[in-house]
């Protein structure tokens, strides 16, 4: 399953496993508006989505996932370090759900500013 997030400075696609409780959840909703929040080089935005947390869900992840912060019902798009990071990890808030990876180049997240109108809608195939 293919999203695209866009904002006034930019746009990607992510790629989701639509096997996952939290992505069929999320995909119902679509598609989305919301404000963007920044922490560090993460963005988040709330999704208006309320799900479990998973049992594989994870607190250090890659550049680029595509996490479900299920303590803030938000999306979380990790791009570099955040405050609570050691070195150069993503390390999010608490354990998110891992819902996929950004396609291409993450770090076209830095052009996201706090506050941006965040759109999230699925790509039809």
């Amino acid at each position: 399953m293919q999203i695209r997030i866009s904002w006034p400075a930019g746009n990607i696609t992510a790629t989701l496993d639509a096997s996952t409780p939290t992505t069929q959840a999320l995909a119902k909703a679509l598609p989305l508006a919301s404000t963007a929040r920044t922490w560090g080089e993460e963005v988040y935005f709330d999704t208006g989505v309320s799900v479990s947390r998973e049992t594989d869900a994870r607190q250090v992840v890659e550049p680029g996932t595509v996490a479900f912060w299920t303590d803030g019902d938000a999306l979380a798009l990790p791009y570099g370090p955040t405050p609570i990071s050691r070195g150069e990890e993503c390390r999010l808030a608490s354990p998110c759900n891992i819902l996929g990876s950004v396609d291409g180049d993450a770090g076209l997240l830095a052009t996201v500013r706090a506050g941006d109108p965040i759109r999230v809608e699925l790509i039809e195939e």
